[in-house]
């Protein structure tokens, strides 16, 4: 699967592209912002979604742009609430098909109640959203936050395969199993009442 990505507007978010090249179907994930970009971004493709990881403005500042402009339905884990008009809700494990690809839903919540990430099955790479970065977890508000985060960090993404390249939402890409056991040291420490950005070494 050809995966294209492009870090648009004024957070630098990663707007990814999934497609299949033996068809054509393409998706949008994460319509941050400049939408003409994003258009650019689907050339010679077929778009049938848009997938949101989760529903913070700089992920969806031009999901309605382009939501009115591909006439394609939205999809997002329904603990996005009112930030996301979704067509279609998604749960943990649910499949999406892509051409003649296959996505995994990972519900990954900690950052938002309705973070998700979707891996292209039968590959190495899963696009993460905020939920992880090469230095650290994504940002939390509140201490209760934060447990959810390393219980997401426990429970889903250490059950990944060393060799998973991770996708996020901003920065880049980067291999699970480097940052193993740095993850594994963050989550054996007392935190406390730990809320807000986090890095591996802290």
């Amino acid at each position: 699967m050809e995966l294209r990505h492009q870090a648009v507007g004024p957070w630098s978010v990663n707007t990814y592209v999934l497609i299949c090249p033996t068809t054509g179907d393409s998706v949008l994930c994460d319509p941050g912002a400049e939408p003409d970009t994003l258009e650019k971004l689907l050339e010679d493709s077929h778009p049938t979604a848009i997938l949101v990881t989760h529903a913070h403005p700089d992920h969806i500042g031009a999901l309605k742009q382009m939501r009115d402009r591909l006439k394609v339905p939205v999809m997002a884990h329904a603990g996005n609430g009112s930030g996301v008009e979704a067509d279609h809700w998604l749960g943990d494990g649910a499949h999406l098909q892509v051409g003649r690809y296959r996505l995994r839903v990972f519900h990954t919540p900690g950052h938002t109640p309705g973070q998700v990430c979707y891996a292209i099955e039968e590959s190495r790479h899963i696009l993460v959203g905020d939920t992880i970065f090469e230095g650290g977890p994504g940002r939390t508000g509140s201490p209760a936050d934060f447990e959810t985060t390393l219980a997401t960090l426990r429970n889903v993404v250490l059950t990944w395969p060393d060799d998973t390249i991770c996708h996020p939402g901003h920065g880049t890409f980067f291999r699970l199993g480097d940052q193993r056991a740095a993850i594994d040291r963050f989550l054996q420490k007392d935190h406390g009442r730990f809320c807000g950005d986090a890095t591996w070494g802290q």
